[in-house]
Parts: structure tokens; sequence; C-alpha cells
């Protein structure tokens, strides 16, 4: 069990959602707060309503820039959580080129960018927990997703590169994959979502992963059981199967 009184903790896309949920979770068990996302307004209510104490720090991810100014204005801190992401459904005979790159640069690109900030200055102290929100979608290509399956197997791909070189050192690296949560952007669906996850459900399994030293937790269990088992089908059955 991690001992988080004291701790601060830097929480990026965290204005609604299972962000906003996990800052309330981290917040009674005693961490301190950094709140970032694009909107300064939501952030600040979530500060105000959060029962310890936060700081907001706006940022756009997308915006190399806003990141690097966003880090400076932060500064140290013992851990950081990647929370940001955008959706659409869509698939490749109903292309959004405009979307599908939003998807791609917010999703993964934005993690990168903020790796490159933060990662460094834990490599340097040999201390520091990173979490990588990814997806049960991560694990293989699905119909209808373009941009953010990939996008999300990036994510995942690229925290199990940073488990690889840091495991043997003092920065822990995490990774979460869930499946449907109910926000915002899974409002976009017009299908159903098997086992659908309320934010405040959602973030009660990040912050247990986070209370332990195992790399990698999908949720919910049975459900993950499904795209975690695919990667051994091969493609002819896989593809007849999920397309």
């Amino acid at each position: 069990m991690t001992q988080w009184q004291g701790k601060r903790y830097w929480l990026v896309g965290a204005s609604d959602g299972l962000g906003a949920a996990l800052a309330h979770t981290m917040s009674r068990a005693g961490a301190e707060i950094v709140l970032s996302a694009r909107s300064e307004d939501k952030l600040n209510a979530l500060a105000q309503a959060l029962p310890g104490k936060a700081q907001v720090v706006t940022l756009d991810v997308s915006d190399a820039q806003s990141v690097v100014q966003a880090a400076e204005a932060v500064g140290d801190v013992d851990g950081v959580v990647y929370l940001a992401g955008a959706y659409w459904p869509f698939g490749a005979q109903d292309w959004n080129a405009e979307q599908g790159a939003i998807m791609a640069d917010v999703n993964f690109t934005g993690l990168m960018r903020v790796m490159g900030q933060i990662v460094p200055k834990f490599v340097a102290r040999d201390a520091g927990h990173i979490v990588v929100t990814s997806s049960l979608t991560g694990f293989r290509g699905l119909p209808g997703s373009i941009g953010y399956t990939a996008a999300k197997a990036a994510t995942m791909s690229l925290a199990e590169c940073m488990y690889a070189d840091l495991r043997k050192t003092g920065v822990q690296v995490q990774v979460v994959n869930p499946g449907f949560i109910k926000t915002q952007l899974t409002e976009k669906n017009d299908f159903k979502m098997p086992f659908l996850m309320e934010p405040e459900y959602a973030a009660r399994e990040v912050f247990e992963h986070m209370n332990t030293d195992k790399f990698k937790k999908s949720f919910p269990f049975l459900f993950s059981l499904l795209f975690r088992g695919s990667q051994l089908l091969p493609d002819w059955l896989y593809f007849r199967i999920f397309s």
C-alpha cells in the first residue's frame, strides 16, 4: 500500500470523467493534486470541490510549447497520471482526417510530449511514478475505430517500452486499460457498451492498481479476457469474429 499523505501528483486530463473521479479519490487519500486540462473553469471548480490541496495548471497537450510551460509551472512532482483523451467513432469507409489526427495527437503524441518533460527528471533523481491510461481497444485492431484504437495501442506500447527500460530503477511505470466508461466521450457511441462503468468505479480500479507494484491492469476483468484472448487468435479467425 502506497503512502499518499504529502505526495504530489500531476493529473493530465483531469477536467472530466475518469480524470476528475481519480482526482477525488487521490485527494481523499491525502495526495496533493495538480490538475491540468484545457478548461480552466472546469479545473477551478474541481479544485474547489476536492477535500485536499489542489493546484490548477491549464494545458493543451497538442501544443508543445504549452506542455513545456505547464511542466515548468507544475515543478517537481512525485508522480504523473496521463488521462487526456479525444474520441470520435468512425471507420475507414467514413474517414475523418481532422478527427483522426486530433485523436492521434491528444491520445498518443500528447503523452510523448508530457513524458519528454517528466521522464528525464524522474530518471535523474531515480524516483517517480508514471501511470499511462490506455484502453482495452489497444490490444488489437477493431472495426469502426480509426484513430482511437491505433492511438491507444501506441500508448500501451510506449508504456511497455518505458517499463522495460525503467523496471529496475526507482521510477515506477504502470499502465491501465479500462473498458467503456460513462463519459462525454462514450456518449458519442450509438451501440450497446458491455460492462459500462461509472467514472467513480473506474477511478477506484485505477487507484487500487496504483497502490501495487504491478505493471499492467485491464478491467473490467471478465470483459478484458475477450480483448487479451484475441491476441492468441490467428488473423483469419480474429477478423472473421470481430468484423
